[in-house]
């Protein structure tokens, strides 16, 4: 750790990553539980965990604007006592709508609050590529942790108590947080004058909205579904056309162009979309195949998950390790490789065995390669820029990642809800084909990254 920064500094930090990924990922394994609890469907949890990953990445962007307006430390805080309040709600929940309200809305804002700024602080806080890169591995480790643990964590909570302690968890580690922040610094002063794009976060935002919603409703409304996409897609050519009209007026939009202007970092963003894509897909698709298909409770369907934890702990362990021998790039590829390969066993291996065990080396797999290559492709996006772009950067990072975790459980799940019904396995095996193919994707992309990154020379 860089010896200027004070000590306890990265725990907060790391800890507000971990307990987002996990909100994501946790309710995977509450399916039945809550369902019948709150008198719903399968879809209507599906609903529930998209519009939280959803408002994470429409608001995201204006999250990480508005620090450099109020502040990064102050942003942060607002964040998690949002969150805190979100989880509490959800807790006490007597239907669906108050759900929606707490966890979705509440904890989702907050989220899109307290993200930008743990990747702005620890960009500024760590000035030399080794110890941010070292800083982001922990960060992105937790995350991963966080997401690939969810299941578990979460499992176990539902089993031995309830559904509802399971926020009261997330509680409880956002009060944490909020005694452990009192160390993080804020590196650069709030600017009160800096003016705020409302029209940019308006129009982002509605345009996500729209374009998310559109896929969900592929299984019940096709013409309905093409509508909402075509509108989400005009809407957001709207906000793009905003920020050029901004910028030649020279006024200050939500989001500069400046931040497109890396080939590098655009491919970056992109390989981070495919991962938590994957990730967040495969969470949902399979927790909601073992317990609606193989009929699993939601101890049991964590307990398979921990090959996807074990996975990516593993990787977490040696990221720093990777990185001195390997270029960025190299893992990266390597990553995406390693997690098609998880995908297709865990495709092969559960068609020809009803145990349980026919998880483990797929997930493993997956969570293996997720891990290897999630703090590499924040760490090419963020060192890309300077500091004055560093709000603007984080925010596009972070939309990016859950627009890639939204689009995960909208996409793949939206396949295996249609039909898991009338033909389970079909469907479920669509929905992993799904999500190979983005793998198959991701890896082309990251093949056309530059050879050397942060100073290291790719071996061959």
């Amino acid at each position: 750790m860089n010896s200027q920064v004070p000590r306890g500094v990265l725990a907060p930090l790391a800890l507000a990553q971990f307990i987002c990924s996990f909100a994501g990922s946790n309710m995977n394994v509450m399916i039945n539980d809550i369902s019948e609890d709150l008198n719903t469907t399968v879809q209507g949890i599906q609903i529930v965990i998209t519009i939280f990953l959803l408002v994470m990445a429409a608001f995201m962007i204006p999250g990480g604007k508005l620090t450099e307006k109020f502040g990064r430390k102050r942003c942060f805080v607002v964040g998690l006592l949002l969150y805190g309040v979100g989880a509490l709600l959800s807790a006490i929940s007597p239907g669906l709508g108050v759900l929606i309200l707490g966890n979705s809305l509440l904890e989702g804002i907050g989220t899109a609050l307290l993200i930008p700024p743990v990747y702005i602080l620890t960009t500024l806080l760590y000035p030399d590529l080794t110890s941010r890169a070292r800083a982001f591995g922990t960060i992105s480790a937790l995350g991963g942790v966080g997401a690939a643990a969810g299941p578990l964590i979460g499992g176990l909570i539902t089993s031995s108590l309830s559904w509802r302690m399971a926020f009261v968890f997330q509680t409880l580690v956002i009060a944490v947080i909020l005694v452990l922040s009192r160390k993080v610094p804020d590196p650069l002063p709030a600017d009160p004058t800096k003016p705020f794009d409302v029209v940019g976060a308006v129009l982002s935002a509605l345009g996500l909205i729209l374009l998310v919603t559109g896929i969900m409703a592929t299984d019940n409304n096709a013409w309905l579904a093409v509508a909402l996409i075509v509108a989400g897609v005009a809407v957001l050519w709207l906000f793009f056309r905003s920020v050029r009209t901004k910028e030649r007026a020279g006024q200050e939009p939500l989001l500069s162009m400046r931040v497109f202007a890396s080939r590098t970092a655009n491919l970056g963003l992109i390989t981070q979309n495919a991962q938590w894509l994957i990730l967040m897909g495969t969470s949902f698709v399979v927790s909601a195949y073992l317990q609606v298909v193989r009929g699993y409770n939601a101890i049991e369907t964590g307990i398979i998950f921990t090959g996807a934890t074990v996975g990516l702990l593993l990787a977490s362990l040696g990221a720093e390790r990777f990185a001195t021998r390997r270029a960025q790039r190299t893992l990266i590829v390597a990553g995406f490789a390693i997690t098609v390969a998880g995908v297709a066993i865990l495709l092969t291996e559960v068609a020809v065995s009803d145990r349980a065990v026919a998880f483990e080396p797929g997930l493993l797999l997956i969570g293996f390669g997720l891990g290897a290559m999630l703090t590499p492709s924040v760490n090419i996006v963020q060192s890309a820029f300077s500091d004055d772009l560093q709000g603007e950067i984080s925010g596009l990072s972070r939309s990016v990642s859950n627009l890639g975790s939204t689009l995960g459980t909208a996409v793949a799940g939206t396949i295996l809800v249609a039909g898991i019904a009338a033909t389970p396995e079909r469907a479920y095996g669509l929905a992993m084909a799904v999500l190979a193919v983005i793998g198959v994707v991701g890896m082309v992309v990251a093949l056309l990254l530059p050879r050397v990154n942060a100073g290291v020379v790719e071996v061959r």
